[in-house]
């Protein structure tokens, strides 16, 4: 095996990556045509793939059984297959499902205020209210109302237990500000690769709480003003051009020996000189080349 490196191949073959959805036999048949499939690492010093893998052919495809015929049952266990979490043609309207939603809000704000470390973290009642507002609250209160079959009155019993008001904290939460601080850190410097933002910074982490942290970052208003800023500093580098007056006489312009320089320190136009090109006499009289 020899390494030959590309810029020595070009103009005299055509040198490709090797895509996994062609076919291999597209790519021998032309003349003067290569491919590849790996290239040099020079930080582990060897051979690696140059894109993610794409999972074509029969092995990765789905097994769909055959379908019923007309008058068939279905025998399989639906509740084996799948978890119903949701039925749109429940008993409840939607004035009611939007009320029970406010009544879910409002026991999130509350058991914020009663948890010691939610309370350090949104020290007001309206940054409590804002995380209680989001999505883990509302999920919570539908997941909460299916399971009741969608009866108002159990569904109230089960938000506020006996033991008091059940808590739903997402990511955003769960994460301290040394946490947050580390993960932007770490995203200036890796960019959207989240595996080795959780190696090296942020190991105590699972990799989906890392990318669901991510997801629910770029909606906060710290996302949008470090937005701002690194589109101020690409305008702030923008090079700015000086063009200085210019001084130097022009040497196509005819002059006489001992001769006051004109405007700008140009040469000043003398009278009755003939043109170098057409050998007329003209009042401003300038060599064209």
């Amino acid at each position: 095996f020899t390494a030959v490196p590309l810029c020595l191949c070009r103009g005299k073959c055509n040198v490709t990556l090797l895509n996994e959805t062609d076919v291999l036999v597209g790519y021998l048949e032309k003349e003067d045509c290569f491919f590849y499939s790996l290239v040099f690492d020079p930080v582990q010093k060897t051979l690696l793939a140059d894109q993610g893998e794409i999972r074509v052919g029969s092995k990765y495809q789905a097994e769909i059984p055959d379908k019923l015929t007309e008058g068939e049952l279905d025998t399989r266990v639906q509740e084996k297959m799948e978890t119903k979490v949701w039925d749109p043609n429940n008993q409840l309207k939607d004035a009611q499902i939007d009320q029970f939603l406010v009544v879910a809000r409002a026991v999130g704000t509350f058991a914020r205020a009663l948890d010691c470390s939610s309370s350090i973290r949104q020290p007001s009642l309206h940054m409590s209210a804002a995380a209680a507002s989001r999505d883990i609250t509302l999920f919570h209160a539908m997941d909460t109302l299916q399971k009741n079959s969608y009866d108002l009155a159990k569904a109230m019993s089960t938000l506020v237990p006996q033991g008091g008001p059940v808590l739903c904290r997402d990511e955003m939460e769960e994460w301290s500000a040394s946490e947050a601080m580390l993960f932007e850190e770490a995203l200036e410097k890796y960019g959207k690769d989240f595996n080795d933002i959780r190696q090296d910074f942020l190991p105590w982490k699972s990799l989906a709480s890392v990318v669901q942290f991510y997801y629910m970052w770029k909606t906060t208003d710290r996302y949008i003003q470090q937005k701002r800023l690194k589109a101020a500093e690409a305008d702030s580098k923008l090079k700015q051009v000086y063009i200085p007056t210019y001084t130097k006489p022009n040497p196509n312009q005819i002059m006489m020996p001992g001769s006051k320089p004109g405007l700008n320190g140009a040469a000043g136009f003398q009278k009755g000189l003939s043109c170098e090109s057409c050998h007329s006499k003209c009042k401003q009289q300038t060599h064209i080349p």
